[in-house]
């Protein structure tokens, strides 16, 4: 495990260069002028036409948007966490529309196109945003307030993408790419769309193929108590992932008054996955070893369609309804072979889950005028969602014979094996938005959430939930540029219905499968949000400062659920309050007073801290899988004159804090920092070409295991691992243009 000395140096590392890169961002506010930006207004909406992007030469509305200071978008993530299995438990602090529903808001930066948010989920808008090219874009506006007009609430910016009312022709976008990975693989890759307007229907329509292959190399070792050698593991696993999507999406506006929006998607992603592992026994003096070969065939299918209406009345009145229903299917079937020194097999494990997730959502809301000033909407949003899960378990056992129809395997009995889980979920709402004066702001929601969860199949059980979540938005615009927010919400966290049913465990060797809690309650935590942002004069940048506090009831995290001292399980669970603090701040820079007005640096820095008391042993400690900090820069170079553009992105986080505790191990994640980069050339007239290269440094991500003999309870060391994964680097060559 790491040590503290280690710790303390990595700190020191980063914080050196957060005040190097901190000096850097001075000397550019150095010398700025007292003026505002000429796009900024007293309702602190930001205007960015065309013309701003054109020295850009951007393909789509994408690229535009990432040549805003502040709203870069990047899907990427190093080290994420999962919210389910082993590692449930963790905390959000962003909220998406990732959860089941919509809800009457959302935080964090949100997308519109034309002033309406995408009628889907997984249908994503940045994916739509890929799709629209650029000069179908009329300008694009970042809004900081908060109105009754807007098609999104409590959102801490949002970027309207507007298009042009009339398009003088379609256009077909199209990419061609290969990826080349660290085993000397190659895969293929591509999408077409077409985007264009006939007569009042604006479309788009697309199809993609992404290829998501992984090769990864692992290594472990472990040590037994007093430091004697245990054994070595080294594996290589191969997942031959691609995803091949096809999507719609339609605008139709029937009048002056009245609007439609139709969205569609169908996609595959399987993930077959191969696995090869060594293990050498190091206890004795003969190094014995044994193979292991897996074939796991893994499929994933699923759809979504999703539409809405709006009709404005003649006193500006506005009408809405929305509908979403979307279905996901996957199946995973993991078998095992010993491979023997004549090259014999003999199966040992057969485990094959299935789920089918189904979610059918509509809302209607009406916003209306109160006084000068105010407005108010309200609506209500109902939702269904069941998953259908499936596990079954068969293992060479030596104590009985094993049946033919399973492979000579013996199929072992799983509790919650074969479970239905349904929510029923009710949420009438009503916000009030106040503009109290040109500088101030003030948006309250109201929203009742009322639930029933019912279980079926190998478990029985049905609860229903109530809860009130208010919401008090305040924003006071200082000066044009300077915004101060202040936020306090109660936020209900949707369960992930994975957390209720017996499931595979992919964390862990010796753990085949990971048990369900059909007596899950949905936790909840109170949000106090204070946020400072400046918006640099003349088009330099953005900063800002937040600082957030959430107080958890209900919290979520590993309980213990064994049935005797002979079988230690444990499952998600809520255990009480847990409490977690955040301050941030966020930089994005145009070197302009350096000289260098092409130049976009963007930085973010937090130190992070929480702390719960552990449902299996006496202590206080942080929350699982949350990290002590980040501190992440890149880089954006765009040379006009040359038609191209290239960056670079460092992303670490802090080590010595990603924890995660179970009730028969603590596991605790590290890995050095990583980077990733590219270069884009437009050349041959309409051409782009343009190379991505991903973990440069060729990063390994590892993992300290310290496991023990029974419940963590007991303190009784049974052995220390440790793990490293390697992915190597990938590099990316993609061509793009337009019919």
């Amino acid at each position: 495990m790491a040590s503290s000395s280690d710790f303390d140096i990595e700190v020191s590392a980063s914080v050196k260069i957060y005040y190097q890169l901190l000096v850097l961002i001075l000397l550019s506010l150095t010398g700025f002028n007292g003026y505002s930006q000429d796009n900024v207004g007293d309702d602190s909406t930001i205007l960015y036409p065309f013309s701003y992007f054109t020295q850009f030469a951007p393909r789509t509305a994408l690229d535009m948007l990432n040549r805003i200071p502040g709203m870069t978008m990047s899907g990427s993530s190093r080290r994420g966490s999962s919210n389910s299995g082993r590692n449930s438990g963790g905390s959000f602090t962003n909220v998406s529309r990732g959860g089941r529903g919509l809800g009457a808001g959302n935080n964090g930066v949100q997308i519109l196109i034309n002033g309406k948010r995408t009628a889907g989920k997984n249908n994503d808008t940045q994916a739509q945003l890929r799709r629209i090219d650029a000069d179908q874009v009329d300008y694009i506006e970042i809004i900081r307030g908060t109105s009754g007009e807007l098609d999104v609430r409590g959102s801490t910016q949002i970027a309207n993408i507007v298009l042009f009312n009339e398009v003088s022709n379609t256009t077909i976008n199209y990419q061609a790419s290969t990826d080349y990975y660290a085993d000397h693989t190659s895969k293929p890759g591509g999408s077409i769309s077409y985007a264009g307007q006939e007569g009042d229907l604006n479309m788009i329509v697309s199809a993609s193929a992404v290829p998501g292959y992984r090769y990864t190399e692992m290594r472990e070792k472990s040590i037994l108590p007093g430091e004697l050698p245990n054994d070595f593991i080294g594996q290589t696993q191969i997942i031959d992932n691609a995803t091949y999507t096809l999507s719609t999406n339609l605008d139709y506006q029937f009048s002056a008054k009245s609007s439609a929006r139709f969205n569609a998607l169908l996609a595959e992603d399987d993930n077959p996955t191969e696995v090869d592992r060594l293990t050498v026994d190091l206890k004795g003096k003969g190094f014995k070893h044994s193979l292991e070969r897996e074939d796991n065939p893994a499929t994933n299918t699923n759809w979504e369609v999703g539409g809405d209406y709006e009709f404005r009345r003649n006193n500006g009145d506005r009408f809405k309804v929305l509908g979403i229903a979307n279905k996901n299917d996957t199946t995973n079937t993991r078998q095992r072979w010993d491979v023997f020194e004549d090259l014999t097999e003999q199966k040992n494990l057969f485990l094959d889950t299935a789920s089918t997730l189904e979610e059918r959502i509509v809302r209607g809301s009406y916003t209306t005028d109160l006084l000068s000033g105010q407005s108010v909407e309200f609506g209500a949003e109902r939702s269904q969602t069941v998953l259908d899960s499936k596990l079954a378990l068969e293992v060479l056992s030596l104590s009985s014979s094993g049946q033919d129809a399973y492979g000579g395997l013996t199929p072992v009995s799983i509790p919650n094996a074969n479970t239905r889980v349904e929510e029923i979920r009710y949420e009438p709402f009503a916000i009030h938005n106040w503009r109290i004066n040109p500088r101030m702001s003030l948006e309250t929601s109201f929203v009742y959430e009322a639930s029933e969860i019912t279980l079926s199949g190998d478990v029985s059980n049905s609860r229903t939930f109530n809860f009130f979540k208010p919401k008090v938005d305040y924003r006071f615009d200082i000066t044009p540029q300077l915004q101060l927010r202040v936020m306090i919400e109660k936020f209900v966290r949707q369960l992930s219905f994975m957390d209720f049913v017996a499931i595979n465990d992919q964390t862990d060797e010796d753990s085949d499968t990971l048990p369900g809690n059909s007596n899950l309650r949905p936790d909840y935590w109170w949000n106090y949000n204070f946020l400072a942002e400046y918006r640099l004069p003349d088009d330099q940048g953005v900063v800002s400062a937040n600082f957030y506090h959430h107080r958890h009831k209900d919290f979520l995290q590993r309980i213990d659920v064994s049935n005797g001292p002979d079988e230690i399980r444990s499952a998600a669970g809520n255990i009480g309050t847990g409490d977690m603090y955040v301050f941030e701040v966020k930089g994005s820079i145009r070197l302009k007073r350096l000289g260098m007005p092409n130049v976009l640096f963007t930085t973010t820095a937090n130190v992070r801290d929480s702390w719960v008391k552990d449902s299996f042993i006496d202590i206080t400690r942080r929350f699982n899988n949350y990290h002590r900090g980040e501190f992440n820069w890149s880089i954006r170079h765009d040379i006009p004159n040359l038609r191209m553009n290239y960056g670079i992105e460092m992303r670490n986080r802090i080590d010595g804090g990603t924890k995660r505790w179970d009730i028969e191990d603590i596991e605790e994640d590290h890995a050095d920092p990583y980077f990733e980069g590219f270069i884009e050339i437009i050349t041959f007239g309409d051409l782009t070409f343009r190379l991505n290269a991903r973990n440069l440094t060729d990063v390994e991500v590892c993992r300290d295991r310290i496991r023990y003999e029974g419940h963590i309870v007991n303190n009784i060391l049974e052995e220390v691992e440790y793990m490293c994964r390697g992915f190597g680097r990938t590099f990316s060559l993609q061509v793009t243009g337009t019919f």
